[in-house]
């Protein structure tokens, strides 16, 4: 970038533009700084435990897995690891620098994600407002941001569907250049089924608003595109089986309905979500927004997933804003275009900045690491309670599925963990009815059916209370974390006088 102290007003254009090229990546670094300086609320679910040890276990194995060694319940049969890159990732990050690995690992995919949201709005929308936006995003994908495969794969879930939908507006096909991303994210998380599914309709919005005569050769281009996202999906170790192990937890029914981020959601209380949505159907309302076929049922698609699952709000939170972009700025005058073209030319100042960016967010990453050890949740975390089960060697051991990953981070094969396309449907439902105490007859069909000889459960859950008065079982020990109960040996022992299950 040249500056002339001749003429300062070229000065102040040239000075205002260079700084707009820096929003996104500004954007970036504060977001990870922020989620950085506040890591422990990364680290509050119990899977990032096992996708850590699934991690280690491939580097220690050098080897892919394809069947499960992790559970005694399940020992021996099919599984694939659908995110065994990004368990790789936390494993050798979880190494390196214990937990302030994963925090740093997941803290910088949120941070990338945020500037190249930014970056892809930048041509409609002005940086005040992309801010804005991008804050209100995060506000509505905090409570999923967790240091799990998909944070590490959200970058690559923007760029691909925004590189997708930057075509379409641009009326002309995607770039070969996505293909890499789709695979990259293939290997990071199983979430990649979605950039797969959406390129048909996205397709749909570039090949119907644009000119009739381009038609047919736009749609073939964006099929040929479609067949060759199917193989780059496959550029896996898995291969085409990827595809098949993706979806498998598609299949798991009535399951979903009781793991919290496959519930629905729910409009009880007020949310950021519940906010968002009904500004925009108000802004709609008011601005009079028109939107193409294709482009209604893109956003009515995003929106019936948001409320179907929790989980794909923050998808919600960040494709939707790409899909009403360039509409919004047409019908309302935000266009940025000149300006983009501009930044586009300054391409390796950016660069340079970014480095510098990126240098000093590394140091400053050691520097506040090193003072401050960043620690996971307690609640997840029964160490006293497995410190007392290695003691008495116990080998089969009946566990609520959030301490499955604490188990198998200690080395101890687990009764149910939250793989759930492992376990099956039925096989969770009776762990849930079983800890829930709803049928006491179903609980001590499966701790003698897998011949259990402790169980590790929650103060709180009723299966817990109905152990201390069930014959042949005694409690060991407790904390207000866990409990403890073992098998009573002594005499007269017998569980033939159940107490009724509670209603």
């Amino acid at each position: 970038m040249s500056i002339s102290f001749a003429n300062p007003i070229a000065n102040g254009a040239n000075i205002r533009s260079f700084a707009r090229a820096l929003v996104p990546l500004l954007a970036g670094a504060g977001a990870y700084l922020l989620f950085l300086s506040m890591g422990e609320i990364l680290l509050r679910d119990s899977d990032t435990l096992w996708q850590i040890r699934i991690g280690q276990w491939i580097v220690e194995h050098g080897a892919m897995p394809y069947t499960d060694v992790h559970s005694f319940t399940r020992f021996g049969e099919p599984w694939m690891s659908s995110s065994w890159l990004s368990q790789v990732l936390f494993a050798v990050a979880y190494g390196s620098m214990d937990w302030a690995g994963p925090v740093v690992l997941t803290s910088l995919a949120i941070g990338v994600t945020v500037a190249i949201f930014i970056y892809l709005l930048e041509e409609y929308i002005d940086p005040a407002r992309s801010i804005l936006i991008v804050t209100l995003a995060v506000l509505m994908s905090a409570t999923h941001f967790l240091a799990r495969p998909h944070m590490l794969a959200f970058p690559a879930m923007v760029a691909f569907i925004g590189g997708l939908m930057a075509a379409a507006d641009r009326r002309d096909q995607p770039s070969w250049l996505l293909l890499p991303v789709l695979a990259l994210w293939a290997n990071l998380h199983g979430g990649f089924v979605l950039g797969l599914a959406l390129v048909g309709p996205i397709g749909l919005e570039a090949v119907w608003c644009c000119e009739p005569r381009r038609r047919v050769a736009l749609a073939a281009r964006w099929a040929l595109f479609g067949l060759a996202a199917v193989a780059a999906c496959c550029c896996t170790p898995y291969g085409w089986n990827t595809l098949l192990g993706a979806v498998k937890i598609l299949s798991l029914g009535k399951l979903l309905t009781l793991i919290w981020e496959w519930m629905p959601a729910n409009f009880g209380s007020i949310s950021f979500f519940e906010v968002a949505l009904l500004g925009l159907i108000g802004l709609a309302f008011f601005r009079g927004l028109v939107l193409s076929v294709p482009r209604i049922l893109l956003l009515l698609g995003l929106i019936w997933m948001a409320l179907s699952h929790v989980r794909n709000i923050e998808v919600f939170a960040f494709l939707a804003p790409l899909v009403l972009a360039k509409p919004f700025a047409e019908q309302l005058g935000t266009g940025q275009t000149a300006v983009v073209r501009e930044l586009q030319s300054r391409s390796r100042v950016v660069m340079l900045a970014a480095l510098a960016v990126a240098v000093a967010g590394w140091a400053s990453t050691k520097t506040f690491a090193a003072h401050h050890p960043f620690s996971f949740f307690e609640a997840q975390t029964p160490v006293a309670a497995v410190d007392v089960l290695k003691q008495r060697q116990a080998q089969r051991i009946f566990s609520t599925a959030p301490f499955g990953g604490y188990l198998l981070s200690r080395d101890i094969k687990t009764f149910i963990d939250g793989r759930a396309e492992l376990y099956g449907e039925q096989f969770v439902i009776d762990y849930f009815d079983a800890i829930e105490a709803k049928d006491v007859d179903l609980l001590l069909r499966l701790l003698e059916t897998y011949r259990i000889d402790a169980t590790l459960l929650n103060p709180t859950l009723p299966a817990t209370k109905l152990l201390d008065h069930l014959p042949g079982w005694k409690r060991l020990y407790a904390d207000d974390i866990a409990v403890i109960h073992v098998r009573d040996d002594r005499p007269g022992t017998t569980q033939s006088s159940v107490p009724e299950s509670p209603r």
